[in-house]
């Protein structure tokens, strides 16, 4: 109920109350203070609702203030409402189009972790069978040679002279001479120590692994050391860093029986660490090689420079003999023209004696005798 309605009710009362007082007032004549009070109540009455008349009006008129400034404020908060909106809309927009693009690497991450799965897998069942583990270990063997040594420095699936195929001959200049890179992977054994529950079968397991380790050992020592043909020792590679962590950590005795076998073991990182120190000692080699190539020019040149010091000698005697021939071929042109000018002043006449011009050359040993007559 609003406030113009409560103010209709209110005048209707005081009317009806009015009303009541008039119609009470003819019934009785006489005067009565009653009567008067109830009189002045109904000009109150109608005084009030002059007033509240006129509040009513202000009333209306402040409400109509009020909803226009209502209105107003309405709509610009809806106006602000509406941007802000709007600006939420694009960020929102711009916010799915990341998490879209987010989405999408997510997606592609998982892709590729699924594919590695895979590939785990795989690799697992390659491992799980002897001839592909041993194809597996030679293929890395390969990888990491190639990539440290020159082509002309080494040879996979290499033939001795025994009869025995190595993975690979590493050549060297003798000293040491060839060696042999073989690769073996004792990887039953090592799952078996890894997996072993309690300390017999870890025991167990263990003793397995020492007896592989020193079968592959002994197999190297009596087949890729071929004396006269290869170093006296040979390399074992072991593609598991694991299990060559395992045996120089728990196995020293197999290392030790290695050493006495003359076959050291080496892992991807010691490898390649070993085929850096081969790389450096073929470099001295051919740094030396080059250097006796060296030496031997340098005496070449040495004799092709005292040839050239003897010619340069011979030319310039020749010059020497040249600057003398022209040096007396000056004097003799001299001489001659020294004669002809004596020649150009002799007088000839009937008074003139016979006169012998003697000249003597110096140098010549020719003495020439003119004689002129009258």
């Amino acid at each position: 109920m609003d406030i113009i309605s409560i103010i209709a009710i209110s005048v209707a009362v005081i009317l009806a109350i009015a009303l009541i007082a008039v119609i009470f007032r003819n019934t009785q004549n006489k005067p009565d203070p009653q009567g008067e009070l109830i009189g002045r109540l109904a000009q109150m009455a109608e005084s009030n609702a002059a007033q509240q008349a006129q509040l009513a009006e202000r009333l209306q008129a402040q409400e109509r203030a009020l909803s226009k400034t209502l209105e107003e404020r309405l709509a610009d908060l809806s106006k602000r409402i509406g941007d802000n909106l709007q600006q939420s809309t694009v960020k929102t927009g711009e916010t799915m189009t990341k998490l879209q693009e987010r989405l999408a690497v997510i997606d592609a991450a998982q892709k590729n972790i699924t594919e590695l799965s895979s590939q785990v897998v795989d690799l697992q069942d390659v491992l799980s069978n002897k001839q592909a583990r041993g194809a597996f270990g030679e293929i890395q063997l390969q990888d990491l040679v190639k990539s440290a040594l020159p082509p002309s420095a080494f040879g996979f699936q290499t033939t001795l002279g025994n009869g025995k195929r190595a993975d690979c001959v590493i050549h060297l200049p003798n000293p040491p001479g060839s060696i042999v890179l073989d690769a073996k992977f004792p990887l039953e054994s090592y799952r078996a120590l890894v997996e072993s529950k309690d300390d017999s079968e870890r025991t167990a397991a263990g003793r397995q692994l020492i007896t592989d380790v020193n079968k592959h050992i002994n197999d190297i020592a009596e087949r890729y050391i071929v004396p006269g043909e290869t170093a006296e020792s040979a390399l074992m590679f072991l593609p598991s860093e694991a299990v060559y962590a395992e045996l120089h950590a728990n196995f020293a005795k197999v290392i030790e029986n290695s050493y006495a076998k003359r076959v050291w073991i080496v892992s991807p990182t010691t490898l390649m660490a070993t085929l850096n120190t081969v790389r450096a000692i073929l470099k001295d080699a051919q740094m030396q090689e080059q250097a006796s190539v060296i030496q031997k020019e340098v005496l070449i040149m040495l004799g092709d420079v005292s040839r050239l010091d003897q010619r340069v000698e011979n030319l310039e005697k020749h010059f020497g003999q040249a600057e003398k021939d022209l040096r007396e071929i000056r004097i003799s042109s001299e001489k001659v023209s020294k004669r002809g000018e004596r020649i150009t002043e002799i007088e000839l006449g009937e008074a003139a004696e016979e006169t012998d011009l003697i000249d003597h050359i110096p140098g010549d040993g020719i003495t020439s005798i003119h004689r002129i007559g009258k």
